[in-house]
């Protein structure tokens, strides 16, 4: 009977020290990462305007609308969202590894003029939420005539 050489990997118990330190030395340069610990982890949004409003739009793949929470003020808008991954049967098989981020993450983002935020809205499509908050009057630009004298 023969028997396969058994293949030593003397580094393989290092593997969980190794992605410890790369995720510490990534996020180390990163702002919202070092504020992680207090305020949760958080997520990649953009935000523009236009003439009568301000659009936010949130990366949230994996997130179920029913688990996202979105309230407005007359100044900003908070985005909680809660990533819940599906129970696994171990059946199945063990996982061997795991990146997906569980657990909550909130964004604040406070806004250059005031919006009305009766009138916020949202839509969430292939990951994407995105809230358009309309300028409250008081916020829109007035146009001023020059008096010639």
């Amino acid at each position: 009977m023969s028997r396969e050489p058994t293949q030593l990997q003397p580094f393989e118990s290092f593997a969980p020290l190794r992605d410890v330190m790369n995720r510490l030395l990534e996020e180390s340069f990163v702002w919202p990462a070092r504020l992680e610990p207090m305020y949760g982890r958080a997520f990649p949004l953009d935000v523009y305007e236009d003439e009568n409003s301000y659009i936010i739009e949130a990366t949230l793949p994996g997130v179920k609308p029913e688990n996202l929470q979105i309230s407005a003020t007359d100044t900003g808008v908070t985005i909680h969202a809660t990533a819940k991954r599906e129970e696994r049967d171990t059946q199945k098989g063990a996982y061997v590894r795991r990146e997906r981020y569980e657990g909550e993450m909130t964004r604040s983002v406070t806004l250059s003029a005031p919006i009305d935020a009766a009138k916020v809205t949202a839509t969430y499509e292939n990951g994407i939420l995105k809230l358009t908050a309309p300028k409250a009057e008081a916020g829109k630009p007035k146009q001023i005539q020059v008096q010639v004298r």
